[in-house]
């Protein structure tokens, strides 16, 4: 399967747009960011964000084990071990604001040391946020199952299974270096890929 250049030009004013809005967070809306990447792993991400949506408007005094818990159970998978992990998020969130805020270090490096501190993030998770706020600046991948299958149907893998942290940076590479061969951004390519598997530009 060759990739269909005059497809992704269809779209591509509306990945761009969509990409600028990334960019333009405030504080709120980065941290709602991160407790969505929390919950999407093996979850479909309009039904996690429906979550989000709905914990966002909880009061302070609200914001319990019990009705986290409660919101997510129709949302998605795993919603006991994933309201324990949005429970504790606003202590681990003040970490991951420490880490954003410094200039220093490369956006690979970044991610992998909040994959290293966030309990529920791994390096696709951790992407997925940096990605979400505009911090992605095409230097690493979200490798979701939108990625991997359309990687496979381009024949540049034979197997869309990741089997380690080693094994996502190989591949990582590949999927980098496809986008730089056929001269559309990482980033860009990823929404593509999304909105032909899920109908949507999303997130």
């Amino acid at each position: 399967m060759q990739f269909q250049k005059e497809e992704f030009k269809q779209k591509q004013k509306e990945i761009q747009k969509r990409l600028k809005q990334f960019q333009s967070l405030d504080d709120k809306q980065i941290y709602k960011e991160f407790l969505f990447c929390l919950l999407t792993p093996q979850s479909k991400a309009q039904k996690c964000w429906q979550a989000i949506e709905s914990l966002s408007a909880l009061k302070e005094s609200d914001w319990t084990l019990e009705n986290i818990s409660n919101t997510l159970k129709s949302k998605t998978r795993f919603h006991n071990t994933k309201a324990l992990r949005v429970y504790k998020a606003p202590q681990t969130f003040q970490e991951i604001t420490l880490l954003l805020k410094d200039n220093s270090l490369p956006i690979p490096s970044l991610r992998n040391s909040i994959s290293q501190k966030v309990n529920g993030y791994g390096l696709k998770e951790s992407s997925h946020f940096l990605r979400n706020i505009g911090l992605s600046n095409n230097q690493i991948a979200i490798l979701d199952r939108h990625i991997l299958k359309n990687l496979k149907l381009n024949n540049l893998i034979k197997n869309d299974k990741i089997t380690s942290n080693k094994h996502y940076l190989e591949l990582e590479d590949l999927y980098l270096n496809y986008s730089k061969l056929i001269n559309i951004p990482a980033d860009e390519l990823d929404l593509f890929f999304w909105q032909k598997e899920n109908g949507e530009i999303f997130k």
